[in-house]
């Protein structure tokens, strides 16, 4: 699958309609995330039924702050609306492959669980 360009226009709707999306914010100045972006490519092609969808950091400036993109290239991976990854720098094929398989396997039932045990930890006692 090729990777697509992700906008703030076209974002909430790619990770509504898509179980797993995994990101690029990258921006074309930045030479390592020109060395990533072959990799990123060639893993999309092994996975089929993911959404790999590329930020341009300068073009998606608001994207990028609102996940706090500090460093580029960082990877992200949503899964069921839920960020499970997120990491500055550049991986390697295999790597990227392995964390991938690792966010198929997981039981988004109990992640989902945790997430909403998290919220609720979260929420202020009232008095």
């Amino acid at each position: 699958m090729a990777t697509v360009e992700v906008t703030a226009a076209n974002f909430e709707e790619l990770v509504d309609k898509n179980d797993i999306v995994v990101l690029d914010f990258w921006a074309s100045w930045c030479g390592p995330c020109r060395a990533f972006a072959p990799v990123f490519e060639k893993t999309s092609e092994r996975f089929p039924n993911i959404t790999f969808g590329k930020v341009n950091t300068e073009v998606e400036q608001a994207l990028a702050a609102n996940f706090e993109i500090r460093s580029i290239p960082t990877l992200m991976i949503i899964r069921e609306k839920v960020v499970l990854f997120s990491q500055a720098g550049a991986l390697p094929e295999e790597p990227l492959v392995n964390l991938l398989e690792s966010a198929l396997a997981l039981d988004m039932q109990e992640v989902h669980r945790q997430v909403r045990a998290q919220q609720e930890s979260d929420v202020p006692a009232k008095a």
